[in-house]
């Protein structure tokens, strides 16, 4: 009989040391994820451009970025939004890949070679406004 309450007693506390240990790998993996929560940094600037191929290129110049996570040119507004970990990139390194696509952005301007070899429907005018207000009125007679 005291052999069979031994066995149990070990039993029991085996899966109670296996259950503490689970738990507190759990933990540890939640921490992880909201560390890299808080590298995260969003940040919208102005960017010129015309068109729905200003956008690809614009997005896919800033995609390349390691540590991007996310960016969207707006046409109308003429800025960009991006999210971005801040320990792996920074605004300049967006800002100077964006110039070297073509596109001038509110602190750099784009790159004069790479301007010239936009299509035609993406050259833009270099003085036009660029981070424009939310009663922004949607261009009709775009095509692209």
């Amino acid at each position: 009989m005291k052999k069979v309450i031994l066995s149990i007693v070990i039993i029991a506390t085996v899966g109670l040391v296996s259950c503490k240990n689970e738990v507190k790998k759990e933990s540890t993996k939640t921490e992880k994820t909201t560390s890299n929560e808080l590298a995260s940094t969003n940040s919208t600037f102005g960017v010129r451009g015309n068109c729905g191929m200003c956008k690809n290129t614009i997005e896919k110049a800033v995609n390349k970025i390691n540590g991007v996570k996310s960016v969207e040119w707006d046409k109308l507004r003429k800025q960009v939004n991006v999210s971005f970990d801040k320990a792996k990139t920074n605004l300049d390194a967006i800002h100077n890949a964006i110039a070297a696509s073509g596109y001038d952005t509110d602190k750099i301007m784009g790159s004069e070679s790479a301007y010239e070899n936009l299509p035609a429907c993406c050259k833009y005018d270099h003085e036009m406004e660029m981070s424009l207000k939310s009663d922004v009125k949607a261009d009709e007679n775009s095509n692209h």
